[in-house]
């Protein structure tokens, strides 16, 4: 009560140890907050800087939920006041961004969001910085409330870079102008894709650039500190350039930059730079700089002290992975595997096993090295990987042989690993007729050799091993009676463990009393299993974090159609009906998802499964989508689709074969969208013709949030067809199905030639083969409007337009005045002022400096400025002819400003403004309504 009671104090002394007692001592729950909460309203009602930010300091220090409640609505006021002091300002805005990470559904969105976004522009640095770290973070929630910031923070970040030292003097720190500043500054920028606006892309470019040059130069201090801060602005400027990665100079610079940093001494260099490239990996830009470092991250795997560097290098080697080198990354994570810490061995398996997979072209390689990873960590071989090999295995024809004798020679090795006795057991059941024409490895070899690690193994080997030898009773019949002793055994019939135990009774008996053919159709051989997503990938994932695992399937674009080597043959046996193609991607890496094929029919009709989204159903194409697909066709950002629940956006970029889309899809509602899924569906001839490659979204879509989706693109052949975009949710309990066309069309993959004209005219003249011209005529979708057409024609002429036309215009005008003023002399106006604004130019006469200032305002400003009432009357009058280019809503506002334009002319001297509209003045005929009127016939005869 004591601290409460000093808050009241006008001593500052007196008023600090106040508050620093309650922020430090004072429980949020204390029965006192009230009477806290009124002496930190006083003192920000006061005005008094002081007292003022003392207040703001223990919000900020309590940071309470009820602090929030009270203060959220206040602090934004004082953010944005014109008369608050810098240091006020500054404390305001960090203590805004407290209440927001503690209760960001207490602070509102409002007015002060537009306005906070022009702090970037103050005159106080360390405004500037409060108010960065405010608007990154809102940014992040709301996007599009602060898109404005970007220009202005291009714009502040480019005075920093390109401005002196000691024009920051203040904020320089050795060396480094306004560094935390910067940083700040750039990871705001990554809240947003490139900027549109080409001046500020110019200049953003600019901007990093001149942050890559500096980099380069001699560094001006030899301490630390110097380093630290100009190594600070450098890594973010590098995150934003692969942020955006639109600029292949700029990423193949980054890239040079970095590979510079890994032979560095400092330890922190060398794995800010290896996490770096990482995600330079991924970019089609930036991927073959990078393969260019691979000895030197090789090297650093081999001879690196520091394990976290050493599992940078790996993650590295992982992402720059591609056909070209995979055999030699493979092999050297393989010699590492031998030596590698314990705490990253099942991360080095996983990876190995990822990239044998998806890069063999050869699958014989593929089972060698899968074996040589079983032997080398066989403890850190997951179930995973193994049974991947047995997939893989049974789905290849052209490979089963060969993996049949290598498992059997691995295995005669005198000591095994539990997991390749597991590969070796499953294996030889299934294929090991293939090999038993060779003596050396005769059915009774093989079962001879399989028995002898069964004592050895744990139960769920063993019970596989059972599997095994009761497919040798099918596949080799004259190892049958030393199968079935085995079987018949106590250590089996009376094997303490149940699972053995049945087995082994079932076993016996089936081999005992079923048929050859029955027992031919039990044991048949396994079918090929169906195609999904990679197990080991997924644990690659969960083991990794989304976050931070270098994805192939997620951040590297494909440089291939095929995603396990060159395209082979295709087998020419009976067999090869059922198999997957060579060229299958087992990893379901490249491939777009299958199109849906509807609801399995329920038996009879009876069962219905009432908690089903139906999500293998595809709804029809939305209302309207058709259209918007239309618009898209020639340009490449925008709405695509928007009703009341859901808004889809584009931003697309595209350069010879290979594409890039960004799709957002904003939540209009305040509810959340549950299991949120959206698919791209392509149909069978289109999946040949365009790889397309998305990656995955949050299911959880937030209220009022927005999400984005990165599709990456390849035009491998002429296409028709579109892919359907089918997104599938739940909102308040309800199933949700929409589909839209995604404008992906044969011309976004166009490149312009370059011709000179002789060329050209020597090729047109070279095309007079028959066959080479061609002429289609189609009917119209909507009938033509001569009237509009002509004069749309007329007025995109403007530019060819005589002295002979401004003259009739100027006539026109003239007669106007004398008819409806009875002066003889009308009044001079300049031709091109008036053809400027009837064909919305802008005007560059001597006269027409009144008339470039009301350009923006349309004709209704223009009608009600100081020009001549009846100059407004003769442009009113002219506007209707060019309405069709305006539209009619636009005519019928002038005219009926016309008779306040012309009020000043005195009684009987007016114009009749609804005569005009209705076309019923009396005496003034009128042809055509609104949009189409004529002036009077005494004017049309003066002009003709």
């Amino acid at each position: 009560m004591e601290a409460v009671n000093l808050l009241s104090s006008n001593r500052y002394t007196e008023k600090q140890i106040g508050y620093l007692f309650i922020s430090v001592l004072v429980n949020s729950n204390s029965e006192l907050i009230r009477l806290i909460n009124n002496a930190i309203k006083n003192d920000l009602a006061s005005r008094n800087p002081t007292f003022m930010g003392l207040a703001l300091h223990c919000i900020a220090n309590v940071g309470s939920r009820e602090m929030a409640e009270a203060f959220a609505g206040e602090i934004p006021k004082i953010l944005v006041a014109g008369d608050t002091m810098d240091s006020v300002k500054q404390s305001a805005a960090l203590c805004l961004l407290r209440l927001y990470r503690a209760s960001p559904d207490l602070v509102p969105m409002g007015d002060w969001t537009s306005r906070v976004v022009h702090l970037l522009n103050d005159q106080h640095l360390g405004v500037v910085t409060a108010a960065t770290s405010l608007i990154t973070t809102l940014a992040q929630k709301n996007p599009e409330e602060f898109k404005t910031s970007v220009s202005l923070a291009v714009s502040r970040l480019s005075r920093i870079v390109t401005s002196a030292s000691t024009d920051l003097q203040d904020y320089t720190y050795y060396f480094v102008p306004a560094p935390w500043l910067s940083v700040k500054l750039l990871r705001l920028l990554q809240c947003y894709p490139p900027p549109e606006d080409p001046a500020v892309r110019g200049r953003l470019t600019e901007c990093l650039e001149t942050i890559l040059n500096k980099a380069q130069e001699p560094p001006k201090s030899k301490k630390v500190q110097h380093s630290n801060a100009k190594n600070a602005v450098l890594f973010e400027a590098i995150s934003l350039i692969i942020h955006h990665d639109s600029e292949p100079n700029l990423l193949v610079r980054a890239c040079n930059q970095l590979g510079q940093f890994l032979q560095h001494r400092e330890t922190n260099l060398r794995y800010l730079a290896l996490e770096s490239m990482c995600t330079l990996a991924s970019s089609e830009f930036s991927h073959e700089a990078v393969k260019t470092h691979i000895d030197t991250v090789i090297n650093a795997l081999k001879t690196e002290r520091d394990v976290s560097v050493r599992q940078r290098a790996v993650d590295l080697l992982y992402a720059m992975c591609d056909r070209s080198n995979a055999q030699q990354i493979v092999a050297e994570m393989l010699s590492y595997l031998e030596t590698a810490d314990y705490s990253i061995r099942e991360e080095i398996v996983l990876k190995v096993a990822i990239l044998a997979e998806k890069y063999a072209v050869d699958y014989t390689w593929y089972v060698d090295t899968i074996l040589n990873l079983i032997r080398i960590a066989g403890d850190y071989v997951s179930e995973e990987v193994w049974y991947r090999v047995i997939q893989i295995v049974i789905n290849r024809d052209d490979v089963q042989g060969y993996a049949a004798k290598t498992v059997f020679e691995a295995l005669q090795a005198p000591a095994c690993h539990e997991n390749l006795v597991k590969v070796g057991g499953y294996i030889l059941g299934e294929f090991g007729n293939l090999i038993a024409g060779d003596p050396r490895s005769s059915p009774l070899i093989q079962f001879d050799l399989l028995h002898s690690k069964f004592h050895l193994c744990s139960v769920p080997t063993r019970a596989l091993l059972l599997s095994t030898y009761i497919k040798f009773v099918n596949l080799f019949p004259e190892v049958k009676t030393t199968i079935q002793d085995v079987l018949r055994s106590d250590s089996q019939l009376k094997n303490a463990d149940v699972e053995l135990q049945q087995r082994a009774v079932e076993y016996l008996r089936l081999s005992s009393v079923a048929s050859t053919d029955i027992l031919a159709t039990v044991l048949e051989e396994m079918p090929p299993f169906p195609e999904r997503e990679s197990s080991i990938l997924a644990k690659l994932k969960k083991k990794k974090g989304p976050s931070t695992v270098t994805d192939l399937e997620e951040a590297k674009r494909e440089r291939s159609v095929d995603v396990n080597g060159a395209p082979e043959p295709a087998p020419a046996s009976a067999s090869a009906a059922s198999t997957p193609s060579p060229s299958a991607d087992l990893l379901g890496l490249g491939a777009a998802p299958p199109a849906p094929t509807g609801p399995p029919p329920s038996a009879g009709g009876l069962l219905v499964d009432v908690f089903s989204d139906s999500a293998s159903a595809v709804a029809p194409l939305a209302p309207g989508s058709e259209d918007n697909f239309a618009r898209f066709v020639c340009k490449n950002n925008g709405v695509l689709f928007e009703n009341q629940l859901l808004q889809i956006g584009l931003k697309s970029e595209f350069r010879q074969n290979l594409g890039r889309m960004f799709i957002f899809y904003g939540n209009k509602t305040s509810t959340q969208f549950l299991n949120f899924t959206p698919t791209l569906i392509c149909a069978d001839d289109l999946q040949a013709n365009l790889n397309l490659q998305t990656k995955p979204v949050d299911p959880t879509v937030d209220g009022g949030a927005q999400v984005q989706q990165v599709v990456n693109i390849e035009c491998v052949s002429d296409f028709t067809e579109a892919p359907v975009l089918n997104i599938q949710f739940r909102y308040g309990g309800t199933f949700q199905n929409v589909s839209v066309k995604l404008p992906i069309t044969l011309n976004k993959f166009f490149q312009p030639t370059e011709m000179a004209s002789q060329d050209f005219f020597q090729r047109w003249k070279q095309l007079s083969n028959p066959q080479q011209e061609v002429q289609s005529i189609f009917k119209a979708k909507h009938p033509m409007d001569t009237e509009i057409t002509k004069a749309k024609l007329l007025l995109g002429r403007s530019s060819d337009l005589g002295q002979h036309s401004l003259k009739k215009l100027i006539l026109t005008l003239q007669t106007l005045w004398a008819l409806a003023s009875s002066t003889p002399k009308p009044p001079r106006l300049d031709a091109c002022c008036v053809w400027s604004r009837i064909c919305k130019l802008r005007c560059t006469g001597s006269r027409c400096a009144q008339a470039r200032t009301l350009f923006p305002r349309g004709y209704v400003t223009y009608c009600r400025s100081s020009f001549n009432p009846m100059q407004a009357v003769g442009l009113c009058v002219l506007f209707p002819c060019v309405s069709a280019t305006l539209g009619d809503h636009t005519a019928h506002s002038t005219m009926e400003h016309l008779s306040t334009c012309t009020s000043s002319l005195g009684p009987g001297r007016g114009w009749d403004t609804k005569g005009l509209l209705t076309g019923t003045t009396a005496g003034l005929p009128v042809q055509g309504g609104p949009g189409s009127m004529k002036s009077r016939q005494p004017v049309v005869q003066s002009t003709n």
